[in-house]
């Protein structure tokens, strides 16, 4: 491996810092479908979990993002009624001036009029690795996705912000760069009735307090269900009447627990960096039968590699125009996303940081049409 990028001081500043999470495009599931129906500019189209038009803003000149500083990248300024929701994309597709590591965070964040932040702001991030590298889809521009729920707490003006933060613990001039066109924030342009927002309990980076799930070897768990077992309040959700079908969707974001990171408990740390880790993933959402128990299940999976030189991963899932069967005799619906140990490193299950910031999370929505 590499010394100038996976090893010594430099490499670990930069994977160790607050959401400096690390994605790996060929291990995981290639990126949410793009909207589709009917919204936007050409390529735009529908959401995995959606329905109706939608407006992309695209970023329109290349945007330097410097080291240590947040830079809002694109706004959508909307006019809602109190309770009215909106489900929101994100990408961020950035190039770096260095083959060092460089942290990258991607956020939507929503103000009020008053220019205060509306809980809660969605995050995906991961470490640059390199003007040089290849495993990108593009060799050396990396692609994040994030996704929020917006409801709209009182009627009112509200802007939503893509903002771009750039972090490491390299020396020397560099930066990184959000490219134009291929950086963009959706919103619907309509309100996403009675559609439902999943977001697991706090874990912060270093999980000082031990509040973080795992699994993993050791005292880790083997098995979780996020959204499920894992602390998060129990809930069901219930499609709209007039639905004629629904669609959910899950953004599941992991980190490996190698000796020496700052970003699990030390009770967690199984091997040394190297080991990486395999992990299954089942998404399930579930129609329940009038006892509350599973009538129809629908699910999709995937095996998942994550490794110690990526850190941190977020993979998506979604399923779309399922059927309401009458015959379970229920609306309600069960969503949860099933995480299995295969081999190698401990794995933390991320979680809502400072409070406010959402990593892992699921959205539901009801199809009308």
């Amino acid at each position: 491996m590499g010394s100038r990028r996976r090893t010594g001081r430099a490499a670990r500043g930069a994977l160790t810092v607050a959401l400096g999470l690390v994605l790996l495009v060929a291990l995981w599931p290639a990126a949410p479908p793009a909207r589709a129906a009917g919204a936007g500019p050409a390529g735009a189209g529908v959401a995995p979990a959606g329905a109706g038009s939608t407006t992309r803003t695209a970023l329109a000149v290349d945007t330097v993002i410097p080291r240590g500083v947040t830079v809002d990248l694109v706004r959508r300024t909307m006019t809602l009624a109190e309770g009215e929701k909106r489900h929101l994309r994100a990408r961020l597709e950035a190039t770096s001036t260095t083959t060092g590591i460089v942290g990258l965070t991607q956020r939507i964040r929503c103000l009020d009029a008053s220019g205060a932040t509306v809980p809660v702001v969605a995050a995906s991030a991961r470490n640059h690795e390199g003007s040089d590298t290849v495993t990108y889809a593009a060799p050396g521009h990396l692609p994040l996705f994030a996704d929020l729920l917006f409801t709209a707490p009182a009627a009112g003006a509200y802007t939503c912000v893509l903002q771009g933060t750039a972090y490491s613990s390299l020396t020397g001039s560099y930066h990184l760069t959000a490219v134009a066109d291929k950086t963009w924030l959706e919103a619907d342009d309509i309100d996403q009735v009675g559609a439902g927002w999943w977001q697991n309990p706090a874990c912060e980076s270093a999980d000082p307090t031990g509040a973080c799930t795992y699994v993993g070897s050791g005292p880790a768990r083997r098995d979780a269900w996020v959204f499920y077992d894992d602390g998060t309040p129990s809930r069901k959700w219930e499609a709209h009447p007039d639905a004629v079908s629904v669609s959910a969707q899950a953004n599941l974001e992991l980190t490996t627990c190698y000796h020496g990171t700052a970003s699990c408990a030390e009770a967690m740390q199984s091997h040394p960096r190297g080991k990486n880790a395999v992990v299954d993933a089942r998404f399930e959402f579930i129609q329940l039968s009038m006892s509350g128990h599973a009538c129809r299940t629908h699910s999709t999976t995937a095996r998942r590699t994550i490794t110690d030189d990526a850190h941190h991963a977020v993979g998506y899932s979604w399923l779309t125009d399922i059927p309401i069967d009458p015959a379970c005799g229920t609306r309600n619906f069960l969503l949860r996303v099933y995480v299995k140990h295969v081999s190698g490193q401990t794995v933390k299950v991320d979680g809502v940081q400072s409070g406010v910031t959402s990593l892992t999370n699921g959205l539901a929505v009801n199809n009308f049409g």
